[in-house]
């Protein structure tokens, strides 16, 4: 099953999910605002996209900015805050198996599913 952590206020996500649909296979919709990932499961998405935690950051957030921006933290430290500030996660993300990409990209999600 492929899994999208989705926020509906997003466009980009909102296109990725009508890609997602389309194509017809099962997926289940995660509204991560509304149920944010734990530490845990950040850290296992983050070895899916192959990224380091200030890579899934979205750096201009305004809590970002105010609580974050300019300081040194630890990788742990910007787990916890996306953890805790599930907006600063970047959106949307495809999960299809131990493999995950951050759907802006349309092109990229489509050969992805």
């Amino acid at each position: 099953m492929i899994q999208i952590y989705h926020n509906q206020r997003c466009g980009k996500s909102r296109n990725c999910l009508l890609v997602l649909q389309e194509s017809n296979k099962k997926i289940e919709i995660i509204n991560y605002l509304n149920t944010p990932p734990t530490v845990d499961e950040l850290t296992a998405l983050l070895q899916k996209l192959n990224l380091s935690p200030i890579e899934l950051v979205r750096q201009k957030e305004q809590i970002w900015i105010d609580n974050f921006k300019g300081k040194t933290l630890t990788e742990n430290e910007i787990i916890q805050a996306m953890a805790e500030n599930p907006i600063l996660i970047e959106r949307p993300i495809v999960v299809n198996g131990n493999k995950a990409i951050i759907g802006r990209d349309l092109e990229k999600v489509i050969p992805f599913i």
